[in-house]
């Protein structure tokens, strides 16, 4: 059994007299200690997923279907009460910008030691300390007086790291990054993805990382999945699908690398956008961009199946080229 299992997730979001879903029908599972990247273009749901998975779904949002199991227990089936004992806890979460995670008014310290309360029985004095080795666990120099300072007297690089350290605080098994250095200088982001590399290799942690970058997932991930408009389109191995991708939107995402562009040549764009979750195409969604698209792709949604969810994916000379 997985540590996370996350089976047929549906979210919906109340539209006049019907719904529209976000996510319609998303699968997952988390080994202990694994990492695995989601990635897609915004729209495509993956915070929604993790959300989800957290519970921090805002009304009138709701899951309207599926299962959320974290060591065979279904998340959705607990109390409020209950997923506060989880969220934070044993799953954390490290969002995109540290600005709007910290509170601009409180010290670094005062609210590290009010996460570490809210969860255990500790004195001040031992939840102080413990703030100061998971700082230096992520390599923030003059950690104890870090812990006086406020958000906005600190780097950006400095802040993501604090909010890495509070993540890490309660020792959780899974850590759900989402776009994590999306608010850093260029210089700054490799750094960081190292940095929470190393850590969930140490501590034997699981990971999700959110992004949109393929090329950080291939240096980071062990497993990917592509999702599109609230759906998985392809999942299987990184080193698989980075060398051999079979579903078209994947092949679209990794040819836009900077990397597969000749000198000086333009960068590669999908053509078209993501449609929005008002208003999706009929069949398959990517269809209206895909160039492989066909009459079956127009009138019905391709099953996940051999690890993609395409009529006609790439096969393995195309994938290569």
């Amino acid at each position: 059994m997985a540590m996370l299992d996350v089976s047929d997730l549906h979210v919906a979001f109340p539209r006049g007299k019907s719904e529209v879903e976000a996510l319609r029908g998303v699968s997952l599972t988390l080994e202990k200690g694994e990492r695995l990247g989601v990635v897609g273009e915004s729209g495509a749901g993956k915070s929604m997923l993790a959300f989800a998975i957290l519970n921090l779904i805002a009304e009138p949002g709701r899951v309207s279907q599926g299962r959320i199991e974290f060591h065979g227990e279904n998340l959705l089936d607990l109390s409020e009460r209950d997923i506060r004992g989880i969220r934070g806890n044993r799953i954390s979460m490290i969002f995109q910008d540290p600005m709007v995670t910290l509170n601009p008014v409180l010290t670094i310290g005062t609210q590290m030691v009010e996460t570490l309360k809210a969860h255990r029985r500790i004195t001040d004095a031992e939840a102080r300390r413990l703030c100061v080795e998971k700082l230096k666990h992520v390599a923030i120099p003059s950690a104890e007086s870090r812990l006086d300072a406020y958000p906005h007297e600190l780097s950006g690089g400095l802040r993501q790291r604090v909010v890495i350290a509070i993540a890490l605080l309660t020792d959780p098994e899974v850590i759900i990054a989402d776009e994590p250095t999306t608010a850093l200088d260029v210089t700054i982001q490799a750094e960081i993805m190292a940095l929470i590399l190393k850590l969930c290799r140490d501590n034997d942690v699981a990971l999700i990382l959110i992004t949109h970058d393929l090329g950080v997932v291939a240096e980071v991930t062990e497993r990917i999945m592509i999702m599109y408009a609230g759906l998985c389109v392809e999942t299987g191995s990184t080193r698989g699908i980075i060398r051999a991708p079979r579903h078209p939107y994947t092949a679209g995402l990794l040819k836009a690398l900077p990397q597969f562009a000749g000198r000086g040549a333009r960068l590669y764009q999908i053509p078209g956008s993501m449609p929005p979750i008002t208003a999706l195409p009929t069949g398959c969604a990517y269809h209206p961009r895909c160039e492989r698209a066909t009459a079956e792709c127009k009138s019905r949604i391709p099953p996940l199946e051999h690890g993609h969810a395409c009529f006609h994916p790439l096969d393995q000379t195309e994938a290569a080229s």
